[in-house]
């Protein structure tokens, strides 16, 4: 399910990587973003979403040490969980634009 949360993030992440690869100007075609600025969106999302898995998982193991607060654990697994969330809603919509190419006639 996705949330509003996670929906902002993906929106914000997205407006972050059309800034670095547009120059602030409208792009006009692949070529004005570098020719593969989707698919180096698609791996900065995946990279955003490994790295807030794994500050969850440090969170986590320094609580169990006693080295870090409950709240900040919660909130690092919320991260984690919104990102991922965004991830799979991502992956639902390719998966079904695909499908819907694959059912027009020829």
């Amino acid at each position: 399910m996705i949330t509003a949360l996670s929906a902002a993030k993906a929106y914000g992440s997205a407006q972050n990587l059309a800034k670095i690869g547009g120059g602030g100007g409208v792009a006009s075609g692949p070529e004005a973003l570098g020719g593969s600025a989707f698919s180096d969106m698609l791996k900065g999302v995946i990279e955003q979403t490994t790295q807030s898995s794994r500050a969850a998982e440090t969170q986590m193991a320094a609580q169990v040490q006693g080295k870090a607060e409950l709240i900040d654990v919660v909130t690092a697994v919320s991260a984690a969980e919104a990102s991922l969330e965004t991830v799979m809603a991502v992956r639902d919509q390719v998966i079904a634009a695909y499908q819907e190419i694959m059912r027009m006639p020829i």
